[in-house]
């Protein structure tokens, strides 16, 4: 009886099966636990494209325009049906397609410059600043946050004190970038002092056909004064900082190789002289001192370089240009300045109000009836308008340059007679609020309202006086006359 109770005691036969009952449970919970991490982790993907998705499209709305969020808004709502309709799995809902209740949608003027600042769905911070706006012209973000998500588990928690279910929730940030490429590397100060009206002000301004021209002045106090309204200084290269050379070329030529982010630019240290030798390559007008030089192939004028000035030896190599001889003066006037730079107006000294004398009277001949003297002007009015910009009158004479009398100043270039089209005469510059940001200097990282097109007038003036008159056409992505919009690389990246 003892041998059999010992043989019994070290029988091992079977242990292998005592073993697996033992571990069978643990085994199968780790296995559910894998499954439901699966299962969990596939939602949450879903709902993180969902939510970058719809941040993504909104963002790419915000462009500052009065309906900015309208059509965010609307593009949300399109990707709510049909084939756009983005779906999750594995939620309590099963195969549930993303509706407008599982979503809140905020708009955000900026987010917190620390990602490991927590912002709510609501668009406040961890901190209690509240991000969220709905000014359509400040909106720069869009948060997306999926609502809280049901998941209900395999495994059967509620055996250890624990929840079968927990929910699952996702959140995207997106914001709208916009950066201009073969940009002049100018800033000019906004004439417009308050900063929190300053750009609509000048939205305002540039509405409608009239256009206000703006008289830019070089800063001249030294490198540590204070930039004011109407003042321009030049911006440091993407490449670094160029020399006064480098900077002059890159006035003059077609496609300077620069891109410029609204979100910032760098102010370049140090004086530059006067780039006017630069600029006046899209008048027709050469410095032969430098590498601006003339050059058919780089540095091209515009098709139209009417400064009312003569013509000397057309096509030689000493072509120039000069003031017209008493007995021709009568024929000749270039595109007048406004009229308050005369006397006074609401920003004297850097904005005019877009009056200028276009028509004159029999007494005091305005620009047309000068240079158009047997034209009534009833064309070029209903195509620019009664109160035309200068800049549309620019582009209707080139149309109708066959019907100028050859006693009169021509549009067409007559030292350089190879042409670029008809921007060839604006000037691509950011726009900055010196005051506000107390712009004294180089060196300085500024934010960009908006950048604008800027249509030379005249040919910018040389040392000492380096003021250069222009006609504001457009501002980045507001309406107007989109001669942005081949240079804009608008963008929409997520950001959290």
């Amino acid at each position: 009886m003892l041998g059999t109770i010992r043989a019994f005691w070290n029988d091992q036969r079977g242990i292998a099966m005592i073993l697996v009952a033992i571990m069978l449970p643990v085994l199968i919970g780790f296995a559910l636990l894998a499954i439901d991490m699966s299962r969990a982790n596939g939602l949450h993907n879903d709902m993180q494209k969902g939510a970058d998705a719809y941040a993504l499209a909104l963002a790419a709305e915000l462009d500052g325009n009065t309906d900015a969020i309208t059509r965010a808004n609307r593009a949300r709502d399109n990707l709510f049906a049909g084939t756009y309709a983005n779906t999750t799995k594995f939620s309590t809902s099963g195969n549930h397609a993303l509706a407008p209740a599982d979503l809140t949608v905020k708009y955000l003027s900026g987010i917190p410059a620390d990602d490991s600042i927590a912002l709510s769905a609501a668009g406040v911070d961890a901190n209690g600043h509240d991000w969220s706006t709905s000014d359509p012209k400040v909106a720069k973000f869009a948060e997306v946050t999926v609502n809280p998500t049901a998941f209900a588990a395999i495994f059967p928690a509620s055996f250890l004190g624990g929840s079968n279910g927990f929910n699952v929730q996702t959140q995207a940030v997106a914001g709208f970038t916009n950066a201009l490429c073969q940009f002049t590397p100018m800033f000019i100060c906004n004439p417009f002092t308050n900063s929190a009206t300053s750009l609509s002000n000048l939205q305002t301004a540039i509405a409608g056909t009239k256009k206000p021209m703006i008289w830019l002045k070089e800063q001249t106090g030294g490198s540590s004064a204070q930039y004011g309204p109407g003042n321009y200084g030049f911006l440091s290269s993407p490449e670094g900082d160029k020399n006064t050379a480098a900077i002059t070329e890159m006035f003059a030529v077609t496609n300077p190789p620069a891109c410029y982010d609204q979100s910032g630019v760098t102010t370049r240290p140090g004086n530059i002289p006067p780039v006017d030798a630069g600029i006046n390559t899209r008048f027709d007008i050469y410095d032969n001192g430098g590498p601006y030089k003339t050059d058919p192939s780089i540095n091209p004028p515009a098709p139209n370089v009417r400064k009312g000035m003569d013509v000397q030896n057309a096509g030689k190599n000493n072509c120039s240009y000069n003031t017209p001889s008493s007995g021709q003066a009568k024929n000749f006037m270039a595109v007048p300045r406004d009229n308050c730079f005369a006397t006074t107006c609401s920003n004297a000294g850097s904005l005019g109000d877009g009056n200028w004398n276009f028509m004159g009277t029999k007494t005091s001949p305005g620009y047309w009836d000068t240079n158009w003297p047997k034209d009534d002007g009833t064309g070029v009015k209903a195509a620019c308008g009664a109160s035309p910009s200068r800049y549309c009158v620019y582009n209707y004479e080139i149309q109708h340059k066959a019907d100028l009398k050859s006693t009169f100043e021509q549009t067409a270039p007559a030292c350089n007679s190879t042409t670029q089209t008809a921007d060839r005469r604006l000037l691509y510059v950011a726009i900055v609020d010196c005051t506000a940001n107390n712009v004294h200097g180089g060196g300085q990282t500024l934010p960009v309202q908006a950048f604008a097109s800027v249509f030379l007038t005249e040919p910018a003036g040389g040392p000492p006086d380096a003021n250069i008159y222009g006609e504001i056409e457009d501002i980045s992505t507001v309406a107007g006359q989109n001669t942005l919009k081949k240079l804009q690389r608008n963008e929409a990246q997520l950001y959290r």
